[in-house]
């Protein structure tokens, strides 16, 4: 089968034509001009990142807080780790927030949405930028490239960030391997079920920001399905034109495990089907299972003759409330732990 020369259809090429921006198009400065009494926030929900947290947010608080003034709120939210993260956090310069102190008494759920959504509720500004906290040789043009349509187009309302990632595999780099589970399972669902989306160069990065009025209604979803539903939930919101995306160039991580990707995945597809069933496109609310079923070598521990571990996870996603109207109860539940709203 060829590859079809069909054009992107005429709404994404006219948007993806005027919404997408580089972030050299800004410098900090003309930002900082441009805000007027706008205050912004940067969340970073990070799980064992001692190694790269630090680094991070002292690059924001020296080059977006001290020397200029753009970033007012500088939020990490430490989600359950064991390595010391929070502690480096607050040494360079953050605001630390405790997942498991913010969601006591909640139903307990884990993963990043779950992070993301206490960041939410901890932040204060106007504009609200989430960054993941595993990247290396972080530079301010992260930050800027998102707030720059935000603070100087008063018709956008949400940026998603894209890059080039490349993918370092046993001392061979692809150039552009990285983003496996968005070619395999994200950009195909969007594209059939989403096409207006289909012009998002990467719908799963997780460098995105957004106007607080409007992420405070929307539900976050656990785990790894929390950016196919953000940008599903904020395009059916407010629709495609208030969307916008940012080429911020070159983006280095830790990239995971194909077993890892394997559990991302589903959750990807069982949050696209929540969605599918909200709007009346699926007959049941959940599907048939929530388990995945994965082999790796190693001594069979289920199956008799099969040479291989079996391991089932749960990958069934949570979802917790929009934020908005829960954040004063939740300042008031905490306003006395230091520890969560120092």
């Amino acid at each position: 089968m060829g590859h079809s020369q069909t054009p992107l259809s005429p709404v994404v090429e006219a948007w993806a034509t005027y919404r997408t921006r580089s972030a050299d198009e800004w410098t900090a400065r003309q930002l900082v001009r441009g805000k007027g009494d706008t205050t912004v926030s940067v969340v970073l929900p990070a799980r064992d990142e001692a190694a790269t947290i630090g680094a991070i947010v002292t690059t924001i608080r020296e080059h977006l807080m001290e020397r200029l003034p753009l970033v007012d709120e500088l939020i990490v939210v430490d989600s359950r780790s064991s390595d010391g993260t929070a502690e480096v956090a607050a040494a360079a310069g953050a605001r630390v927030v405790s997942q498991e102190e913010m969601t006591r008494g909640l139903p307990r759920l884990d993963g990043k949405g779950d992070a993301l959504w206490c960041g939410l509720l901890a932040a204060s500004g106007d504009v609200v930028a989430f960054l993941d906290a595993d990247l290396r040789e972080f530079q301010p043009r992260f930050v800027t490239g998102l707030l720059g349509p935000l603070l100087t187009d008063p018709s956008v309302d949400f940026v998603k960030a894209f890059y080039h990632r490349p993918l370092a595999q046993t001392g061979m780099v692809d150039a552009e391997g990285g983003g496996r589970v968005t070619e395999l399972v994200a950009r195909p669902l969007l594209n059939l079920f989403w096409p207006e989306l289909a012009g998002f160069v990467q719908p799963l990065a997780g460098e995105y920001a957004g106007r607080r009025a409007l992420l405070d209604q929307l539900p976050f979803v656990s785990g790894y399905g929390v950016e196919t539903a953000m940008l599903i939930d904020v395009f059916e919101k407010v629709g495609l034109d208030a969307l916008a995306q940012v080429d911020l160039g070159e983006r280095l991580h830790r990239h995971q495990s194909i077993e890892a990707l394997g559990r991302m995945a589903a959750q990807i597809i069982l949050t696209a089907w929540s969605r599918l069933y909200r709007n009346g496109w699926v007959t049941t609310e959940t599907p048939p299972a929530s388990f995945l079923t994965q082999f790796r070598r190693g001594t069979n521990n289920l199956l008799p003759g099969l040479e291989r571990e079996v391991v089932v996870t749960d990958i069934s996603v949570a979802e917790r409330p929009p934020a908005g109207p829960l954040r004063e109860v939740m300042r008031g539940r905490y306003n006395s732990r230091a520890a969560v709203w120092a």
